[in-house]
């Protein structure tokens, strides 16, 4: 595939479409072309958690050069707004500080007061899918290969889910970085699965056969058929790491970022809570749905289809497929009516 051509997605709010500024490009179109064909070892190295942690600290623990000035001109380039931050503007000084940053989501990231709405789990790039191959939303599995994705010793979960549908959420480094919860319920498994430090750019992705499946990532399934749930069955949220993310941290928080806990199966949690934080760089949260249970906002299964946009999923699939960049807490869909 020709990592070269530029990625476009449809921003939800205005309907435009915008050209994503791919940070590191030209060294992931390297990587993922030279290295990983013509020296294999030497590609593992590069997507292992060691070297990954070392990438994360260089890009993202050195000071900001050239103090204020330099820190206004890395803010203008990501597009972050300050004035959604709960610190003062002097706090960052570092990417890290800026890609781990805390808003006031109650006030600049409103959610829809319809208690059947999914909403999205993060400031991030979407596209929807399904398992079912008689789905108009039925996707290969280049994301992610199903039978390993949510654990080879879960079968219960890979039951569970079989034949649903999916949403596919990519943050890009300059996203804010909490995940929130996309719906109300209560936990009833929550894992880790070991793995890799894959790339989230879109041309990493559709190079390396299914990648979600082979990065590290934490697995929550939540029943939202329970009593001030969402309603919409069983739902996996899968929270994937990429290259230079160190870490997810677990901090779930009922009230704001007030007394951050870690989810335990038993727990409820309200919809829209800040749930976890990556540290830092991009990565990728997949929610997974139970079999007829979710009906997609209309506008995202649209723009996956428009045509004359430059995607490299597009090109990778080998059909339209755009993402739309959507804010945390917006609705993506809502519990289907089967009655």
């Amino acid at each position: 595939m020709n990592m070269t051509i530029p990625h476009q997605y449809i921003e939800r709010e205005s309907g435009e479409v915008r050209t994503e500024q791919l940070y590191g490009d030209r060294f992931i179109r390297f990587l993922y072309s030279g290295v990983r064909e013509n020296a294999p070892i030497l590609f593992r190295l590069c997507t292992s958690a060691r070297m990954s942690s070392i990438l994360g600290m260089i890009n993202f623990d050195n000071p900001l050069a050239a103090g204020l000035s330099g820190n206004r001109r890395f803010l203008a380039e990501c597009g972050v707004d300050l004035g959604e931050c709960l610190a003062p503007p002097e706090f960052f000084d570092t990417p890290r500080k800026i890609f781990e940053r805390q808003i006031r989501y109650w006030e600049c990231r409103p959610m829809a007061d319809d208690p059947s709405a999914v909403v999205s789990p993060a400031d991030a790039r979407i596209l929807v899918g399904s398992f079912r191959e008689n789905s108009l939303l039925f996707l290969k599995e280049k994301f992610f290969d199903y039978g390993e994705f949510l654990g080879s010793d879960r079968p219960g979960w890979l039951q569970a889910f079989a034949g649903g549908d999916f949403a596919v959420f990519r943050l890009t480094p300059d996203k804010y970085h909490y995940n929130h919860t996309p719906v109300a319920g209560r936990v009833v498994d929550i894992y880790e699965i070991p793995g890799t430090y894959h790339s989230c750019n879109p041309g990493a992705v559709v190079e390396v056969v299914t990648p979600y499946s082979k990065n590290k990532r934490v697995v929550t399934v939540f029943d939202t058929d329970v009593p001030g749930g969402t309603g919409v069955g069983l739902v996996a949220m899968v929270e994937v790491v990429a290259m230079m993310i160190g870490e997810i941290v677990q901090s779930y928080s009922d009230e704001r970022y007030d007394n951050p806990a870690q989810l335990v199966p038993g727990m409820f949690c309200a919809k829209g809570a800040p749930k976890s934080l990556y540290r830092p760089g991009s990565s990728t949260d997949v929610l997974i749905f139970q079999p007829g249970r979710i009906s997609f906002a209309e506008d995202l299964v649209r723009n996956m289809h428009a045509a004359n946009i430059e995607s490299r999923f597009s090109l990778g699939f080998g059909r339209p497929l755009v993402e739309t960049d959507v804010r945390v807490r917006s609705q993506i869909g809502r519990a289907r009516d089967n009655s």
